[in-house]
């Protein structure tokens, strides 16, 4: 079932620590066939190395488990919601690689003070707010999920120009069209709090001109993209 995605997931998650995203198993990878409404998962706890295509786990969008022997991961609720809320994004990432955890336990947006970021996200990189404790008591995960919908619905950002977020004291999400578009993210997003950082140790952070940044993000998003090679017919 699903092994095109499947392997695409596992090959997404292994990355993550050849990427140096992660430690220990503080990351995730999701991805989803819309046609079928399914989606695989890493499982919860189990090792980059040593993980398998059989070990991931098939869900529903009601978080019923349709393969797999193993636990999900405990993010998958925050995966589920935002599946369900945003039909165009399909795959999801959540790691807490150092620079972007490190802006998330500032309270730091990453706004665009460059044209690196501008390439990846077009605008400001969001911070999502605090859960309450009753958020937290509730159901956390997927309180997580809904904070991340009420942060972008907020501040009218479209999820698709600027697929990351940053969730004060906790880690960053990224998003995409498919689960090796969200690592992708993760690893531009990590790149991109990289250098702020070390521009904030200098001073503020200056945005970057929108004219600059229009530029960088249309000639590779953009309806008239001009980044890249067009495929031959």
């Amino acid at each position: 079932m699903l092994e095109k995605l499947k392997d695409e997931v596992l090959e997404a998650n292994k990355l993550l620590k050849s990427e140096e995203l992660i430690k220990l198993t503080w990351g995730n990878v999701s991805g989803i066939d819309r046609d079928s409404g399914l989606v695989v998962i890493k499982p919860s706890g189990v090792s980059y190395d040593k993980m398998q295509r059989q070990d991931l786990v098939v869900l529903d969008l009601d978080g019923n488990v349709v393969e797999g022997e193993l636990n999900p991961s405990s993010d998958t609720p925050t995966h589920l919601h935002l599946y369900k809320a945003y039909p165009q994004i399909g795959g999801i990432t959540h790691t807490h690689s150092l620079n972007a955890t490190a802006m998330c336990q500032m309270g730091q947006e990453l706004p665009c003070i460059g044209t690196t970021h501008a390439d990846h996200f077009y605008g400001t990189v969001p911070l999502a707010r605090t859960l309450t404790k009753a958020e937290v008591d509730d159901n956390y995960e997927l309180n997580t999920g809904v904070v991340i919908e009420e942060t972008f619905t907020k501040n009218s950002i479209n999820v698709m120009e600027v697929p990351a977020v940053l969730l004060h004291f906790h880690a960053p999400f990224t998003w995409g069209k498919s689960a090796m578009d969200s690592f992708k993210n993760s690893v531009a997003l990590e790149s991109c709090c990289e250098m702020a950082l070390k521009a904030l140790a200098c001073g503020e952070l200056q945005e970057m001109p929108q004219h600059i940044q229009d530029k960088h993000y249309l000639r590779k998003h953009g309806k008239n993209a001009t980044y890249g090679q067009k495929l031959i017919k």
